[in-house]
């Protein structure tokens, strides 16, 4: 089996990991800006108001995350729209893309208990689904979940009773390969055909989203597997394949070229790369942190400023992750 096909599983295959409702943060596999803090959204949230004060986002958008695990970033999103501009909360509208049907009853689960009703929650299966003329997509960490192949000097590799073996001929991961100047690494599997279909269903919209990774390709291979926080190279030769397959996280760092290349492909224009500290500054956390200071004692405002730093320290999350946006219309 390629071992793109064999990630696909692991991840989204009947029994994968990303088919149940697993628990992110502490008591999960591992931490992301959502589980750190809720300024993480509320930043957002924030900028979508500013989108919408400079005539880019209609009173009517639809403001949608693209594989939301519980729902809790666009709840914040929700939340502090809600504390910045309530009278958008009255016109804009709300929605997740989510595969799975489980998933789908955790988020509808939450958002009731969270807003009752007064927010209503859109579902969709896929971004092809959405019918509007004007949106706003969000998500975070959705591009180091993509399948991927394996490259190694010429060949890709396939999975044969737990290895992975470097066998199989693909000229185009070869092209792939001699365009990011890399003899080894991940290839993302799905890109263009993801950026095909968002550019296809909505006229207009803004597509921002945070993952870890680079501009450029690493010359070896990042790819790891994520268990109970430790994090474990996928060809550490202690390790089982079988023993983590479906029941662990497994990703890689992000070519953010290829990403880039891949929207643009389709028409997309790329208005924002950045580190995850840059893009949160000019977006404005410290001034939501300024805002929260005003109203709550000074024990609440340090818990949340601790927070927040580790979302912008450059040794933590602040360089390490990106963020990188589009629009079309």
């Amino acid at each position: 089996m390629l071992f793109s096909d064999y990630m696909n599983e692991w991840l989204y295959g009947e029994n994968g990991y990303y088919g149940t409702y697993r628990p992110i943060g502490k008591k999960g596999d591992f931490y992301t800006a959502v589980s750190t803090s809720k300024f993480f959204g509320g930043t957002i949230a924030n900028h979508i108001i500013k989108r919408y004060d400079e005539g880019f986002l209609a009173p009517d958008s639809l403001i949608c995350e693209i594989g939301a695990h519980h729902g809790y970033l666009l709840a914040d999103i929700i939340e502090f729209i809600y504390t910045l501009r309530p009278s958008l909360l009255q016109t804009f509208r709300f929605g997740i893309i989510e595969r799975f049907d489980a998933l789908q009853t955790q988020q509808k689960d939450y958002f009731t208990e969270s807003f009752g009703d007064a927010v209503r929650l859109e579902h969709y299966h896929d971004v092809s689904e959405i019918n509007t003329s004007c949106a706003f997509f969000i998500a975070n960490e959705i591009f180091d979940a993509f399948a991927c192949e394996l490259f190694y000097k010429g060949k890709i590799g396939r999975v044969e009773a737990g290895k992975v073996l470097f066998d199989v001929d693909s000229p185009e991961a070869v092209v792939h390969a001699k365009k990011y100047k890399k003899d080894r690494g991940e290839i993302s599997v799905g890109l263009e055909s993801f950026a095909k279909t968002m550019a296809q269903s909505v006229p207009k919209f803004e597509f921002m989203s945070f993952d870890y990774g680079e501009l450029s390709a690493r010359s070896d291979f990042s790819i790891r597997i994520y268990q109970e926080h430790k994090v474990i190279p996928l060809f550490d030769e202690a390790l089982e394949l079988e023993k983590v397959y479906g029941t662990t996280d497994i990703t890689y760092d992000v070519n953010f070229s290829h990403v880039k290349d891949a929207f643009e492909g389709e028409g997309l224009v790329c208005t924002q790369y950045s580190t995850q500290l840059v893009a949160l500054i000019e977006m404005g956390i410290l001034d939501l942190l300024s805002l929260l200071k005003e109203k709550v004692s000074e024990e609440i405002y340090l818990q949340e400023l601790e927070k927040v730093k580790i979302l912008i320290t450059p040794a933590l999350m602040g360089e390490r992750f990106k963020m990188i946006r589009f629009i079309q219309g």
